[in-house]
């Protein structure tokens, strides 16, 4: 999302109906306050707030003066007044500054740094170019302010912890911002994938090369992955699947036996009556008529 996309956000300032508040890591936000300024010249004085408030510019030029220090504005400058810092924001007039802001509170529970001490950190910078994703966040949000729909509610409620993620990521320092790599086996998860592909398709043929296919892997390395993590081969484990599925349809008997075969993949039903015989000891007829329970 490119930064003249906020340029036609000039609806964000309708959330300060929609989104009042959002749970971000178990801390609390309360928004305060939603705005967008036109590129064209403007001022707004000294003054300070009690919450902290954010611009991002998207155009023009212009200053941000907080305290004693005084800082350029460009597009792509996202600026920041905590609680309490005295500031002014004036535009240039050659060069009109266009701006998106929004005001809220945030106390998090713990002084632990985090991705928020970009926010807590009385002696963080107040100036960021990082804007990540702040440029699509605001027109998402401009977006669902112009036309609520079904759903609105909970889209903004994650959009808006998402804003405030990514505000106080634009001022945190790397080092707070830094995790340990997760680090994961990622066999279990491409296997299930697979076991998940030959579940949904056991009515339809399907061969190693349609498993691969569907992991994004070599017909090879799925092959070898898959026993590695389940004990059984890839076409084992859909024969085991299909009459798993034949011993509950059986008991529907809504459907003929011929109906149950095709539905677990056997174009004929004596191929089908040999394999479940084979595993279960007795026929699909058999197991229809007892109802599922074996007499000894």
């Amino acid at each position: 999302m490119s930064l003249s996309e906020v340029g036609n956000a000039d609806r964000f300032v309708d959330l300060a109906g929609l989104l009042e508040s959002c749970e971000v890591d178990g801390f609390r936000a309360d928004f305060l306050s939603w705005g967008h300024y036109q590129p064209e010249y403007w001022r707004n004085y000294w003054h300070s707030h009690s919450f902290h408030e954010v611009c991002l510019a998207y155009s023009g030029e212009g200053r941000f003066d907080n305290g004693s220090v005084r800082y350029d504005v460009v597009p792509g400058s996202v600026f920041l007044a905590r609680p309490g810092d005295v500031h002014e924001i004036e535009s240039s007039r050659a060069e009109p500054l266009g701006i998106a802001f929004w005001g809220f509170t945030f106390r998090p529970g713990s002084d632990e740094r985090g991705w928020w001490s970009g926010l807590t950190r009385a002696d963080g910078p107040v100036m960021s170019t990082r804007t990540g994703a702040l440029p699509a966040l605001v027109t998402a949000l401009a977006l669902e302010a112009a036309s609520p729909v079904s759903g609105y509610g909970t889209a903004l409620t994650a959009l808006g912890s998402t804003l405030v993620m990514e505000t106080a990521r634009a001022f945190a320092s790397d080092e707070d911002l830094a995790v340990e790599p997760v680090r994961r086996d990622r066999g279990p998860l491409v296997v299930a994938a697979m076991q998940r592909h030959l579940r949904d398709n056991l009515s339809r043929p399907i061969t190693v090369r349609d498993v691969a296919a569907a992991a994004h892997l070599s017909e090879r390395h799925a092959e070898r992955l898959f026993t590695q993590q389940t004990g059984s081969s890839i076409m084992s484990t859909l024969r085991r699947l299909r009459l798993e599925l034949a011993v509950q349809l059986l008991l529907d008997h809504t459907l003929s036996i011929t109906e149950v075969a095709r539905a677990c993949g056997y174009s004929d039903v004596r191929p089908f009556s040999t394999a479940f015989k084979r595993k279960y000891g007795r026929t699909p007829g058999e197991h229809r008529r007892t109802g599922g329970t074996e007499f000894l």
